[in-house]
């Protein structure tokens, strides 16, 4: 982001405010398309207009924006792969022998690979 536009950094940190606006006034069940929209416009308006004046902030808040965002983003992921591969009963460290896990046997295969190769 140091070396964007000015304004540019202006439309990002209005993308992801106003991300974060639709996030919380959605879980608090105050979001109507009318109070975006006027947030969407208020923003960019006040960060295009005073976009040299407030760069350095531009940069921190998209720094911080992204770094949260991303944590999110990685807790998720790791938490919806953790969910599936418990409910499809995949063990990826292989520690128990079971029966009901989709891994193929490693042992029972290991000499019909070393015959194809």
């Amino acid at each position: 982001m140091k070396t964007s536009s000015p304004r540019f950094k202006s439309l990002a940190v209005t993308a992801g405010t106003s991300f974060w606006f639709f996030i919380i006034s959605s879980s608090i069940g105050f979001f109507t398309l009318e109070t975006f929209g006027i947030f969407i416009v208020s923003m960019i308006v006040v960060t295009q207009i005073f976009t040299h004046k407030i760069s350095k902030g531009l940069d921190i808040f998209a720094v911080i924006n992204t770094k949260i965002f991303l944590g999110l983003l990685f807790i998720l992921v790791i938490s919806v792969y953790g969910i599936l591969f418990k409910l499809l009963r995949i063990d990826l460290l292989r520690l128990k022998k079971d029966d009901e896990t989709y891994w193929l046997d490693a042992e029972s295969t290991s000499d019909d690979l070393r015959k194809q190769f």
